[in-house]
This record gives C-alpha cells, structure tokens and sequence, in this order.
C-alpha cells in the first residue's frame, strides 16, 4: 500500500493544487463563506481517518450544556436518508447516520440534525430549534460556513505538519488552513507526554498568536456498557474485538495492556453490517465493540459489550479549554 501511494504522488500534486485554488478562491471572496447569528463552533481535521471528532463534541456538550441551549449539525455519513434531517425518538440510526445517532442517543435534550449543505441546515436549526450555540460536527473543510469558533484536531503519531495530499498522504486540505483554527488539539497522545515533548511540538506546528495548542490523550472507561461489566471480567472469557472505526490501534493497545486477549473483525469506518456478518457474529462467545459500532449492532446481537471513550487532557490544558470556552461565549453574547 505505501509503495502505492508514492506511485500515486502526481495524483496528490493535482489534488493538493486543486485545494490551493479553491481555498484561495474563498479567501479572495471569489466564493462567499456566510457566518450566522446563532453562534457556532466547529470541529474538524485536515485529514481522513479517525482524530476522536465526536468525543470532542461529546466534550463540549458536556461543558456547555448546563448553561446554553445547543444543537448539534452533522454530514451524516453513510446514512441513508437525504437533506436535512432533525432527530427525534423515532429516527433510525440508518436514516441519521451512526455518529449523530450515538450523540442523540446519549444526549437527548440536545437537537441533533445532519445535511451535507451545512448553511441549510444551520438556517433549518434557526428556524426549528433557536439554540444558543450550533456545534458543527465535521466541518473545517466547509469553507461555505464562516464558523465563530474552530477547533482543529491532529493526531499525535500523525500530526498534519509532517504529512501530505491524498492518496499519497492523508491531508484532505491544506497545512495553511490550520491558521484559521483558534484552538488546535493534538490528540491520542501518550499519557507520559514530556514537556520537552510538547514544546517539540509546538515549534512543528509554529502557531499564531490567536491560537492554543492543548494535548489530550484517549481515555478508556473500563465499566462497559450495552451488557453491563467491568472490563477485568472479560479476562477469562473468549472475546471478539468487533470496530468499523478509521483507527481502532489505541483500542488495541489499550486491551492488550489491560491483559484482555481477543479476536479483532476489522470492518471500515461506518460500516454497516450485513446479514451474513450478523450471523457469524452471533456465533461468538462474547463481542466487545466501539461505541459508535454498537449503535449499529445493538438491535441485532445479545452478546454485545461496548466501550467509552473520552478525550482527557494533559496538566492544565483542560482548565485553559474551558477558559477558552467561556471567553468565547461571553464575548459572543
């Protein structure tokens, strides 16, 4: 695969020239980024694959919801429905897409809604919902929307600065839109991250003045969930590691050296699983699965365990994000 990817260079050339010029065009006004009354903050990466998105949201649901109304706005990926869509009690995961229906099903007084066309389904949620804040999942490549408020994340073991176009690298923008974030975040790290470490760091991403660089690390709550337990009493038992995520490495990591041993089924990032799958998996003894996978497997296995997770952050970064937060809202209101 990587030699195919080098082969694939011109290609990325092409690609990387065509983010430039349409960038450009926004910057120049050539094409209109439109901001709205409702505040809004976005959350998104510069390149494909899993950086922890939606636990970010998860995060400033959980630190903005006592004191403003909010709404979440999603692509929807993969779902199967088209156009706006508002969520309710009824709604399918299959209609509204696995992230969105895993942020509805754990937040139920906050409005989730997904459009690809993320100016109509802001002008919707005004309309339908008057929230206090929007939270745009997904969404720092959408150039159509001027957001008020953009937190960029990066992964630690494959930070944006050392990477490169698609399908040679995983960048589906460019490096020099990381200027337009306020807050960037570099996540997965290890927990042990030195200082030395992260100012090496810094000095890479070399951010402006406007902008916070905070670290976070992927935390693993060890009492599951779906069929109740602790992780420890997976120990003696014959489990099968289950995930459609982009990155499911941490997850493997953090089993093993929770001395949980396992069978991985590795599917693709939003996969829905087909009749034949859900069979063999019903074959098996004992099934642990992300979150986000098990909003699409609940209504079809009994055997099925699930694990959380959150980012957490490094030293004080946590005490600068909810200061950032709270200066942003107050300023804005």
């Amino acid at each position: 695969m990587q030699v195919l990817r080098k082969l694939l260079f011109p290609i990325s050339l092409v690609y990387g020239l065509i983010v430039f010029l349409r960038n450009r065009c926004y910057d120049l006004g050539i094409f209109s980024s439109k901001s709205f009354t409702t505040r809004t903050i976005c959350v998104g990466n510069l390149s494909v694959g899993g950086t922890g998105k939606t636990p970010m949201i998860e995060l400033l649901v959980r630190s903005l919801h006592q004191k403003y109304q909010l709404a979440i706005l999603s692509r929807g990926y993969k779902r199967k429905s088209n156009g706006f869509l508002l969520s309710t009690h009824n709604t399918s995961v299959e209609d509204l897409g696995d992230e969105p229906f895993q942020l509805k099903s754990k937040f139920q007084k906050v409005a989730v809604a997904v459009d690809a066309d993320r100016r109509n389904g802001i002008a919707q949620l005004e309309q339908l919902v008057k929230p206090d804040v929007i939270l745009l999942d997904d969404a720092f490549q959408h150039r159509k929307v001027k957001p008020d408020y953009s937190i960029l994340l990066t992964a630690y073991n494959n930070i944006y600065v050392k990477d490169w176009y698609l399908p040679t690298g995983n960048l589906r923008d460019s490096k020099r839109e990381a200027q337009r974030a306020n807050t960037i975040v570099i996540t997965k790290c290890p927990k042990n991250l030195s200082l030395s470490q992260r100012n090496e760091i810094v000095g890479k991403i070399n951010p402006k003045e406007y902008q916070k660089i905070l670290f976070s690390y992927l935390s693993y709550n060890k009492d599951l969930k779906g069929i109740s337990a602790n992780l420890d009493e997976l120990k003696d038992k014959k489990v099968t590691l289950v995930t459609g995520i982009a990155n499911p490495v941490p997850l493997e990591k953090f089993l093993l050296g929770e001395g949980v041993t396992f069978e991985h089924m590795k599917f693709n990032d939003h996969h829905f699983f087909t009749e034949q799958e859900i069979t063999v998996l019903k074959g098996k003894q004992c099934i642990l699965t992300t979150e986000k996978d098990y909003v699409r497997l609940k209504s079809k296995l009994a055997n099925l365990y699930y694990i959380e997770v959150s980012h957490q952050f490094l030293d004080d970064d946590s005490k600068i994000f909810e200061t950032e937060l709270e200066i942003f809202m107050t300023s804005n209101s």
